[in-house]
């Protein structure tokens, strides 16, 4: 009997793929793809800006402080209020200031008819040279004709020594007229009765007066919101003392902070986009780098860090970047306040610009012209109290000149 046939072997099972080197494969392909896409990004867009969100909104704080001392009676703006240029803020009491500046107005009235009484002084004292001058010829005539008489034997010599004498009496009134007309000329001599020493003497007094009087209004040196209000009714304050402050937010910027390894490519003039963390996103600002910091923040700081130690970590420094806004629409459409976080993205697309300022302001960054009115109204002032104490309200200095004056014409020249 034959023994049956072996059964054929049964192939062995295929082992499954392995998932882990596909999905190491999937995991190359990622990273190379993401590598592709930043190195493209970075030549096409990502080299050409550079971004920082170490960045704040700076402005100016204006402090409102009083020029004089005096007790408080009025407090017109508080907190958050809009104010213009000039308006009123603070009211201070002004009794004594008034009584001041009356003291001063009298005291320059006064002082201008006295002035004017030099003038009437001089034009008295040039008339009396003048009549001295024709007693002075009447007199020699005399005696030249009585001497010529006294040859003949027709007078005499008495008469002829009483001529004489009556010659040398007008001479010397002559001389002591001409002496004082020149001691009244040198108290008015050129000027006018507002140019007179003592007229100006008292001008300046009221000027002064006025402005104190003036100060007891304490106004707003620029537009803006007020902030920090301390002042408090009856309160005495004193010179300098900080009553409150006025922002004009207006004229914000933006302090950005880039380290020292991004300033390379910047330069002045560059544009800039600004979002603030108050809006998000969906606000922009334009703006353009308006200088580059001349220092490190660690440089300028109460106590600078010292790096001469034996432990010594070098840390990446960083630079302040002032950048200012061009559109003020869009200040007035999404304000700004002061100390709000920003992120600041520059372009670099422009490199022609300089690193640092080569010339210097042409105008003024910041002025008021709030006070230089006080002065022109002081002044103002003073022209109607001059004018109001001047004879028949015209100008008391046209002087006569002396008989021997070498430039008669002068007085009126200058009256003109």
């Amino acid at each position: 009997m034959s023994t049956p046939a072996p059964a054929a072997a049964t192939p062995a099972a295929t082992p499954p793929k392995s998932r882990r080197g596909l999905l190491l494969r999937l995991l190359a392909i990622v990273v190379l793809l993401a590598l592709i896409g930043w190195v493209l990004w970075y030549f096409l867009d990502g080299r050409w800006y550079e971004e920082t969100d170490d960045a704040y909104v700076g402005g100016n704080i204006v402090q409102v402080t009083p020029q004089i001392a005096g007790t408080v009676t009025r407090i017109v703006a508080d907190d958050g209020d809009r104010v213009h240029a000039g308006d009123t803020l603070v009211l201070l009491d002004a009794s004594d200031t008034e009584v001041a500046l009356g003291e001063a107005e009298a005291a320059l009235a006064g002082t201008v008819r006295r002035v004017r009484g030099l003038y009437s002084t001089a034009s008295g004292a040039a008339a009396e040279v003048a009549a001295r001058q024709v007693a002075v010829e009447k007199a020699r005539a005399d005696f030249e004709r009585r001497r010529d008489l006294a040859k003949s034997g027709a007078i005499s010599g008495e008469e002829l020594a009483h001529t004489r004498d009556e010659l040398t009496a007008a001479e010397n009134a002559l001389i002591a007229a001409k002496q004082q007309y020149t001691t009244s000329k040198v108290l008015i001599d050129d000027t006018v009765v507002g140019s007179h020493p003592d007229v100006r003497s008292a001008a300046a007094r009221v000027r002064a007066a006025y402005l104190d009087r003036q100060r007891a209004t304490v106004v707003a040196p620029v537009d803006g919101y007020v902030a920090r209000r301390s002042v408090q009714l009856g309160q005495r304050v004193a010179p300098g003392q900080a009553l409150m402050a006025v922002v004009p937010l207006h004229e914000v910027w933006v302090d950005a902070n880039f380290k020292e390894t991004q300033l390379t490519h910047m330069r002045i003039g560059q544009p800039v986009e600004v979002t603030a963390d108050l809006y998000g996103g969906d606000v922009v600002y334009k703006a353009r780098i308006e200088s580059l910091g001349v220092g490190t923040g660690s440089a300028f700081s109460l106590l600078p860090a010292q790096n001469a130690t034996g432990n010594w970590i070098k840390i990446v420094q960083r630079v302040p970047v002032r950048v200012t806004f061009t559109d003020p629409r869009q200040l007035d459409e999404h304000p700004l306040r002061i100390g709000l976080s920003t992120v600041t993205r520059v372009s670099l697309h422009d490199r022609s610009g300089p690193l640092l300022s080569a010339q210097p302001p042409a105008q003024p960054r910041y002025d008021t012209e709030v006070y230089a009115r006080e002065l022109a109204e002081a002044d103002a002032l003073i022209a109607r109290i001059i004018h109001a104490n001047m004879a028949g309200n015209a100008r008391d200095d046209d002087t006569q000149p002396a008989p021997d004056d070498p430039n008669p014409g002068r007085h009126k020249a200058k009256a003109g």
